[in-house]
């Protein structure tokens, strides 16, 4: 079971890796879903949306895209693109500490990949919900 983080042509801040990667792991237990290989990649906004429209057909801003690439949907393997630009100005729009707004799209991703959807007002609702209670989770223990 791998977990990576890497930058891509951004400098990122990351704390405590090692206690975060574990803190994943938790996650998709807590969550039932069976874990791999995930790679998280911290780029810019102009690389994510490059991505966005190759891969998804969609010309907007975001601050994360999450993809499966497993075969077997009870074990994720996967990677995750991060916006450290939209992390930046999301956390000054919703008044939270940028190392907050980075965790807190880091578990979005992982969420996505336990199955956790955001289309629809309810499911966008239950993923706010369980964000907060791993960031909670998270930042109570460190």
């Amino acid at each position: 079971m791998a977990i990576n983080f890497t930058p891509h042509e951004v400098k990122i801040n990351l704390k405590n890796r090692t206690v975060l990667k574990t803190f994943i792991k938790n996650l998709f237990v807590r969550e039932g879903q069976g874990l791999k290989n995930l790679q998280y990649v911290f780029c810019s906004d102009e690389y994510l949306l490059q991505i966005n429209q190759e891969f998804l057909q969609h010309d907007t801003l975001t601050d994360i895209v999450t993809f499966e690439l497993g075969e077997d949907p009870a074990i994720t393997e996967g990677e995750i693109y991060i916006s450290v630009d939209r992390v930046k100005e999301n956390a000054q729009k919703f008044k939270v500490t940028e190392e907050h707004e980075l965790h807190r799209v880091i578990f979005h991703g992982a969420l996505h990949l336990c199955g956790f959807k955001d289309k629809t007002k309810d499911q966008s609702a239950l993923m706010r919900q369980k964000e907060n209670e791993y960031l909670e989770l998270y930042f109570g223990t460190n």
